[in-house]
């Protein structure tokens, strides 16, 4: 005779967050085991919960000094499904954490903060003139150079056509101020094609590098163009 598992379903997948300051975070920690909590770019450096006064129907939140992960700890006896607690960070943000305490296996949760990408993004820009920083931005995308705090986004736009020039978005390099994208172009026609960078460029352009001055019928080049984000665009 079949039998059914009155057991709960293991969670064995780690949990990605995304969190603004003061955000509330929910989550599913063990009621068996240690469950942990890292910051992606920050760290904790306190956490303040409300203690019950009595060891076997409490948790446990323990800050970890050296990565600056916190390990919540939830005995078998706790009565309640659920914890609950605040955690401030080494960069000033303050999270609530209202969390399912389940018999499963050791969790995991990691946090990002969107407002650390963009800080990150700001400090790297900021270390030149924006003219300086475009250029910066420019030699970084031709050599597919990772940027702290700037998001890279790939492609998969249709090209479109200006006369016989085709062009296609391959990838946006995003930041706080500045917005770098990367153009595939391909001369469609039967005659060779000059490229010049006053037609390419969009108003307010920064900084702007085409691989090949002139293309041959049917050869492709990349051009790389940075402008202001939020502002720039190309169609």
């Amino acid at each position: 005779m079949a039998t059914a598992s009155l057991l709960p379903s293991p969670a064995f997948a780690d949990q990605y967050k995304q969190a603004a300051d003061n955000a509330r975070i929910e989550c599913v920690v063990s009621k068996q085991e240690l469950s942990r909590i890292a910051l992606v770019g920050d760290q904790f450096a306190s956490v303040s919960k409300i203690s019950s006064g009595t060891p076997y129907n409490d948790f446990a939140v323990t800050n970890e000094p050296v990565r600056g992960d916190i390990y919540i700890s939830v005995p078998v006896t706790y009565a309640a499904g659920s914890i609950s607690f605040f955690a401030t960070t080494k960069k000033g943000f303050v999270y609530k954490f209202a969390c399912k305490a389940e018999m499963i296996e050791a969790q995991q949760l990691f946090i990002s903060n969107p407002a650390l990408a963009k800080s990150d993004a700001a400090n790297w820009e900021n270390q030149t003139r924006p003219d300086q920083s475009a250029v910066r931005l420019i030699q970084a995308m031709a050599t597919d150079k990772t940027i702290d705090g700037f998001e890279i986004r790939q492609s998969a736009s249709p090209a479109a056509r200006v006369g016989n020039l085709e062009i296609q978005l391959i990838a946006e390099y995003r930041g706080a101020s500045l917005l770098g994208k990367v153009l595939r172009l391909t001369n469609r026609g039967k005659k060779p094609l000059p490229l010049a960078e006053r037609d390419l460029a969009p108003k307010d352009t920064l900084a702007i590098s085409i691989g090949e001055p002139s293309l041959a019928p049917g050869a492709s080049t990349t051009a790389l163009i940075v402008g202001a984000n939020g502002d720039y665009d190309h169609d």
